[in-house]
Formats: structure tokens, sequence, C-alpha cells
């Protein structure tokens, strides 16, 4: 069938340059499974690797987002990942689903701006499950987005070849998987065209999935005559990575050494030792080599579609059987029965065979039943008497219990009364410097569901986060004045350490000085639990809850790694 490129990015070829896949550079628009930011002075390298030249993209200025920023009032921007060429790609959150996703952003008169929504919509038409779908591709108030998964549980191939090539069957499983998606976005007319180690990702369950699907093109404005022929390069390329852990050109690229200089492009089992044969030889067919094909020269691949037939010709490569670990062996003891202090009997002689006595019938056994009657008969006296004693000493305890019941009435109740649990009838984000974490979220702190929880942001420094914030809270209303005596707060992020102190505020204000308010009590905690307790309870009705240390922790699929922290539940007792 004709090839085409979709979303008018099929404009000029190579010509005998060096391939797309090799001259691609490291950054990526989609960032699911790593957080790189580039900034625009990098531009003009972009240009020069992505389509030779040939398109010089209008210097718009980018519109100013950041972090909260919300697209269609409902795409919440959390971080950059990308920035480069007058267009950014974020994570973000999806509130009406309340899910991550991912956010290309450009402004509406880019000049690839028509091509990046005509990608982005024949993408979403292709509906195959190995790509990342994407969910939407709008232009609003100046502004184009394209909205895509954002798979939070998925690994990137550059980052699983940091630590050593694949083992042959994931190799495989790799090229086998990604070989038969993009035939089958060829078969619809859709390219990728930027299909590097960046673009490929393996889910947790192993399946492997590609991002980016002609939107990364798009954005960078690549093009080609060929499509199909520079896709199955890539793959080729792709392949040739996972079994070498070298970038299959010259230069150095995706966080892998390039070939030698001078030698030219090499079969994989000849760069490194114990290299599938087969699918070194899949990967030199794949290749764009001047012709040195494979060692039994077979016809080069130049479509998806004949990667698909290839590896359906070679025989299958199974995963490798656990390793089996060997029980140890029997031991025999020293002990051997019938040869323990008796000699040795000659051979073809006949031993006579002794009949034993009857059990306990001999003079020793009759003198061990007398012994063990006596004994079970002093066992019985012993306990019965033992038994009668606590029952009467029960029964004396009893006697003074109720002579002395008068007497202790008369002294009075000196327990302390049991804590009850105190309503919240409202909550507010405490911010005086003007600078909110999540302030529509505190709602969640006390829903009484420990699910939902309002967090903040990330932070560099800590677990103090003070100077750079003097702390950050929440101000509670419990409706009317009470008398609060401690507080229980459910954490989600655990570690060292997280600081915590109540203060007794005068209003549910945001802004109110801290200074104008009364301190309560504080306490520390490594764990997810945080309890407060003050030395005497204080009537009032609005509490503010003051963090002033958060531990480090890894990133999720809502945050970046850092100095951060989320409540999932607050309760007041009095």
């Amino acid at each position: 069938m004709a090839e085409r490129s979709t979303a008018a990015v099929d404009v000029a070829d190579n010509s005998g340059e060096e391939p797309l896949t090799a001259q691609a550079d490291q950054s990526t628009a989609d960032g699911e499974a790593q957080n790189r930011e580039r900034d625009t002075n990098s531009s003009a390298s972009e240009e020069a690797q992505g389509s030779g030249g040939t398109e010089s993209p209008a210097r718009t200025t980018p519109p100013e987002l950041h972090s909260g920023h919300k697209l269609a009032r409902r795409y919440r921007l959390e971080e950059c990942v990308t920035r480069l060429d007058g267009f950014s790609s974020w994570r973000a959150v999806d509130e009406k689903l309340r899910r991550a996703v991912g956010v290309h952003v450009l402004p509406a008169d880019h000049t690839r701006a028509r091509a990046v929504l005509a990608a982005a919509r024949s993408s979403a038409l292709l509906g195959d499950p190995r790509f990342v779908q994407v969910l939407d591709a709008v232009e609003e108030n100046d502004l184009v987005y394209v909205v895509h998964e954002w798979l939070p549980d998925a690994t990137e191939l550059t980052t699983l070849l940091a630590s050593g090539p694949l083992e042959p069957h994931d190799a495989y499983q790799m090229v086998t998987q990604v070989s038969h998606a993009m035939a089958a976005a060829h078969r619809e007319g859709l390219s990728h065209l930027r299909l590097n180690p960046s673009a490929v990702l393996r889910s947790a369950a192993g399946q492997w999935r590609i991002r980016g699907l002609a939107v990364n093109a798009a954005l960078r404005g690549i093009s080609s005559d060929t499509p199909q022929r520079t896709d199955t390069e890539a793959i080729g390329a792709l392949l040739y990575a996972s079994l070498t852990q070298r970038w299959p050109y010259e230069n150095d690229a995706h966080g892998l050494s390039g070939l030698p200089k001078g030698v030219g492009l090499i079969a994989p089992d000849q760069v490194r030792a114990g290299v599938h044969r087969g699918l070194s030889e899949l990967s030199m067919r794949a290749l764009a080599n001047d012709g040195a094909t494979a060692s039994r020269h077979e016809s080069p691949c130049t479509t998806p579609e004949e990667l698909v037939k290839a590896i359906g010709e070679m025989p299958r490569i199974r995963p490798p059987e656990s390793a089996f670990t060997a029980p140890p062996d029997y031991q025999r003891t020293t002990y051997q029965q019938g040869t323990y202090g008796r000699p040795s009997p000659h051979p073809g002689a006949t031993q006579p065979i002794s009949t034993p006595p009857p059990p306990l019938q001999s003079r020793t056994g009759k003198a061990l039943k007398w012994a063990v009657s006596a004994l079970l008969i002093a066992a019985l006296g012993l306990g019965s008497w033992q038994l009668a004693d606590a029952l009467m000493e029960r029964a004396d305890r009893s006697n003074d219990t109720d002579t002395g019941q008068t007497t202790d009435n008369d002294k009075g109740d000196n327990t302390a009364k049991p804590l009850r649990k105190l309503g919240i009838s409202g909550a507010v984000e405490y911010y005086p410097d003007g600078k909110p974490q999540h302030a529509d979220d505190v709602d969640l702190t006390y829903d009484k569901s420990g699910s939902t929880y309002w967090r903040t942001y990330s932070f560099n420094d800590g677990p103090t986060l003070a100077p750079y914030k003097q702390g950050v809270g929440i101000v509670y209303d419990l409706g009317s004045a009470q008398e609060v005596s401690a507080a229980s707060i459910g954490l989600y992020y655990a570690g060292d350490h997280t600081s915590a102190t109540l203060y007794a505020a005068d209003s549910l204000s945001s802004s109110a000085p801290l200074g104008s308010m009364t301190k309560i009590a504080s306490s520390t905690t490594s764990g997810t639990n945080l309890k407060i307790s003050a030395k005497k309870p204080v009537k009032i009705r609005y509490v503010l809850v003051w963090l002033t240390a958060v531990p480090k922790s890894a990133p999720d699929q809502f945050s970046g790694a850092g100095y951060k922290q989320a409540i999932t539940d607050v309760k007041f007792m009095g």
C-alpha cells in the first residue's frame, strides 16, 4: 500500500543522511517514566536533527503556564517535564476523573499547532491499546493542548538499558510487540518517525507500549518521504540497543555509547558475546546498513509488515526456566539398628533369636508401674487441696468487698471522663504568605474516608520547611466552642519526620497572623498517625493544624520526589 504520514509531517526525506533514529536526541514529550525538563535554547539543534532544517517555527512567546494552572477547568498542571521550541509538556491531574494525565501545550498561532491537532486526533482514532492513548485534543483560549494517558507503573526502555542489555526473551517480546503495533499503525496511515528508547515503555505486567504516535513528530516538525522505512530502521535500532547496550551509530544517544568511529555497523553478536544469533540477524535486516545485512544474507526488512513476517519465521524464544535448588542430601545417622553393641555375625552362620519379655512384666517394669501410680495419687491429693483453698479465699474476698462498698461510694468517683469525638463543620487552608497548596481539597481531610487527602507540594529542602516556607496547614471550624483535649491526624507519607502544632484561632481565616493565635500543643512522628495531646482542655471553636516539618518521599502519580506530606483524616477529641 502507498506509504504516507499522518498530520502533514511527511514532507522531506533524509537523502542519505544519518537516520532519524540516530539523530533524535534524548528529550521526550510524554515523560511517563522519568521527569526531564529542557529549556528553549536547544531548539536550533532539534530543528537540525528533526527535519534537516526545512522548517523554521515562528518564535511564538509561549503562554505563562505554571503549576496549579487549569485547562478547561479540569486539567490541573502539576510539573513541567519538557519545555522546547515554543511548546511544553506537563504531568497533570484530571480533576473530573481524579487520575494522572500528560498534557502537551503550545500557542494556537504556533506554526505546528494545526499539525499537532491533526496528528493527535488521527492517533486517537486508532484506539490500539499497544499505544499510549490520546484522550483529548482541544484548541481553546489561544492555546492548543493534547491530553494523553499517564502510566505511573511503566518504565522506559532507556531506564531498563541503563542497568544492562535485555535478556533474549525480553528483547524478543519487545521487538515482536513493537513491530506488530507499528504494522497496525501503518495500515491506518499513521507513522511515528521518532521511535527511540524514550518512546517505548514496559508496564508492570510486562507489556510493551509506544507513546507519541504521530504527535511527537508533529511537535518537533519531523517528517519523512519514507515513513515505513524510517520506523522499521528505528525498531532495528531499538533491538540492537537491547541486545548490546550500545547505540548502533557512532554518536552517543539516549544514555548509550555509540559504536567505535570508523568501524561501521557491525552485527550485535560481534559487539557482545552471548547475543542471540537470530535476534542479531533480525536487527541487521531492519537497520539501513548499505547492504551489509545479516551473515546469512537475507533480504533487508523495509516495512514493519516485513519485520513481523521475519519474526514469525524465527524459532520462538522461550522465557528462561526458573532455577531449581536441589534438596540437601539425606543425612544417615551413625546408629544402625541391630548392630549397636553386638558383634557382627559371621557370614553363613545362623543366629538364635531371643524372644523379648512382655512389656512391663519384668522386675524393673513392675517397680516402675508402682512408682507412677504413687505419683498420680499424690498429684490428685495436692490438686484437690489447692482447689479448696482457692474457693475459700475467693469467698473471703467477696465478703470484704461487700462491707467496703458503702465507704468507696462515699468518697466519690475519681475516674477520668472518656474523651468524645468532636464534629467538624468546615475548614479552609491556611496560607498567610499568599501561596496555597491545594485549597480545594481541605474537605477531604474530614470526609470519613482514609483514601482521600489534602496534600502539599514537593519541596526541595527539608524536613523543616523554614525559612523557605514557615509552614502549611488547615483551620477547622468545630461549629461552636468546644473543649479540645487532643487531636489525631492521619498522614499519607511516613519517614523522618513530620511535626505539627495545634493553635487556637479567632476565626475561619486563611491569612490571619500566626502571632495572633494561641499555641495549644505540638508533636512529631515518623509514622502515618500523629497524636497531639494538650496538658489541659482548651475551649475554642477554630483550631489550626500547622505542619512545620515534612518527610522526604519518592515520586508517585500526583507529585515528584521531595519533602512533602498529605493529611488523610483529622479527628478532634474533647
